[in-house]
């Protein structure tokens, strides 16, 4: 494996999410290079265990380092003047899936917080729901989905980047609050459609 920061982090988010038990959809994970751009990217798909595919209620998550992050994070390797510190963009988003009914994006929300526990010294912060129906070739209503996004930044300081433990402490914060929000997602009086394998 890399010894690298931006790896650590996903490193110390995916030991959070396993940690508290979630499932990781093994074949939805993506680890991509932008060739024409340079910015890194990490993709991965975590849901409560035991719901089937696709779960009720999972989290996407991307993890995206741009080119001008590797470009401070070289500065500081060579020793050179630290003057911005690096950064992992970060977005999460909560679905809902496979309802039966058109979801009250007010039920889902209810409880929900505006921003997530802080990450280091940010909070990423939270995009209004998105509904979606999906139809079948002969445009009936096959189900709904709904979608909840939080996006920010993690920016690395010198003393994180000297001691890569940091981010265990700051990434199993944000894993906490990811497995906390599926469960009250998951509790939501819903109905939903089976599960296409169980």
């Amino acid at each position: 494996m890399l010894d690298h920061v931006f790896t650590d982090a996903i490193g110390a988010l995916r030991d959070a999410l396993e940690s508290a038990l979630l499932e990781r959809q093994a074949l939805e994970e993506r680890f991509q290079t932008d060739v024409l751009l340079g910015d890194i990217t990490w993709e991965t798909i975590y849901g409560l265990p035991g719901e089937g595919l696709p779960p009720r209620v999972q989290v996407d998550l991307t993890l995206e380092w741009p080119t001008w992050a590797q470009s401070a994070y070289r500065t500081w390797v060579l020793g050179e003047e630290f003057t911005e510190g690096p950064a992992i963009e970060i977005e999460v988003v909560f679905r809902v899936q496979r309802l039966s009914e058109t979801p009250n994006p007010m039920l889902i929300m209810e409880g929900l917080p505006p921003t997530s526990p802080q990450i280091g010294d940010e909070e990423l912060t939270g995009l209004g729901p998105t509904v979606e129906t999906v139809y079948d070739s002969d445009l009936n209503v096959v189900s709904h989905a709904v979608e909840i996004t939080y996006t920010g930044a993690y920016e690395l300081d010198e003393k994180t980047l000297e001691d890569g433990s940091a981010l265990d402490e700051h990434f199993g914060s944000i894993g906490g609050w990811i497995t906390s929000t599926l469960v009250r997602l998951g509790d939501l009086p819903l109905s939903f459609e089976p599960a296409s394998e169980e």
